[in-house]
């Protein structure tokens, strides 16, 4: 279907498995929470979450959303839970926080996360890209080093990653209206250094981590 066939503005808290198994061509819009499982297995479309009681302090996604995913994208402003995109191996998405092992088993996808991270940070990921924004400057030690490596963006090397980034940010708060999100991309010369990005290794080879995020 083309995108914007099907529309669902709802409003409360979801069940499990929100848009599940979604096809192209799916929007769905909600005003409150969703649960376990979101976006499981979704291979197009959309889903956009966001409520009164949103941002990076408040929880709106349970465990395991983005379970499996080839496709589609996924936005939520606030918090998810434990096992954010295990397995995902297309879809994009932005969240404000995440519980322990986020992008574990990712294959392919883009994962944006502004805000804070459990442990156990791309365990087993093999694709795909992760960007983390790390105000508190604690997230490299998070990361599991075995098959990816967390890398610093802010200089011209790096300017089609940052473009990425900040095409997604500003769709993303235009959809959610994240607080966030509208400070890092009026302060974006400044606010891209906190950000790193996770990708398995030898994506750029020459470019050295800074563990000390100076």
């Amino acid at each position: 279907m083309a995108e914007g066939t099907i529309t669902l503005n709802m409003k409360g808290t979801a069940g499990q498995s929100l848009g599940a198994f979604m096809s192209k061509g799916i929007t769905i819009n909600i005003d409150g929470a969703g649960n376990d499982y979101i976006g499981k297995g979704m291979h197009g479309g959309q889903i956009v979450i966001s409520s009164e009681k949103a941002g990076y302090q408040y929880a709106l996604g349970g465990n395991t959303c983005l379970y499996g995913a080839t496709g589609g994208t996924l936005y939520v402003n606030g918090q998810v839970g434990e096992r954010f995109a295990v397995r995902n191996s297309g879809a994009t998405t932005v969240v404000e926080g995440t519980g322990d092992h986020p992008c574990e088993y990712m294959t392919g996808g883009v994962a944006v996360i502004l805000g804070k991270t459990g442990v156990n940070f791309g365990a087993g990921m093999t694709g795909g890209k992760a960007f983390v924004y790390d105000l508190e400057g604690k997230f490299y030690e998070k990361v599991n080093p075995e098959l990816v490596e967390a890398l610093r963006i802010d200089t011209d090397e790096w300017d089609a990653e940052m473009f990425e980034l900040k095409a997604l940010l500003k769709d993303y708060q235009a959809k959610t209206g994240s607080n966030r999100a509208l400070y890092i991309l009026e302060n974006f010369r400044t606010e891209i250094r906190k950000f790193w990005m996770v990708a398995p290794r030898g994506v750029k080879p020459t470019i050295v981590a800074d563990k000390k995020g100076e």
